[in-house]
């Protein structure tokens, strides 16, 4: 039994850069992530209508979850999980080494955010930043 590329009933194991060479480009951004989000954003043009729109897909779409005198938000229960954990995979490795988003982290830190809070904020950042790579043509 052969399992490979071209192998009946598998799927090819190579990913080209091609269809999007400026997610690469983004930091954070490896192989697999963009592999994730390039899946989830599938062929059809016209799921990627918004940014707004990529972002409920992602399940990164923020959410009012206040109540009395806290205002608050959340994340969607719905959208791709794969997809908003690739995004979380680009917050996380940001939040460690990039220093633009170390400084962000820490100013909303101080602002009295939990790190909960700032990666929800970071998650839709990444989300609107990668949005723009994923559209046909676009690189």
């Amino acid at each position: 039994m052969t399992c490979g590329p071209g192998s009946p009933g598998t799927l090819p194991l190579t990913w080209s850069p091609a269809r999007a060479p400026g997610l690469l480009a983004l930091y954070g951004v490896g192989p697999d992530t963009a592999a994730i989000l390039l899946i989830t954003a599938g062929d059809h043009p016209g799921r990627l209508r918004s940014e707004a729109a990529w972002a409920h897909l992602c399940a990164a779409a923020p959410i009012s979850a206040s109540s009395g005198k806290v205002t608050r938000y959340r994340h969607g229960p719905g959208g791709d999980r794969q997809a908003n954990h690739a995004l979380w995979r680009i917050v996380i490795t940001r939040m460690s080494s990039h220093p633009p988003t170390r400084a962000y982290a820490g100013r909303r830190t101080t602002e009295g955010l939990s790190k909960k809070e700032i990666i929800r904020c970071l998650k839709r950042y990444a989300a609107r930043e990668a949005c723009p790579h994923l559209r046909p043509g676009a690189g």
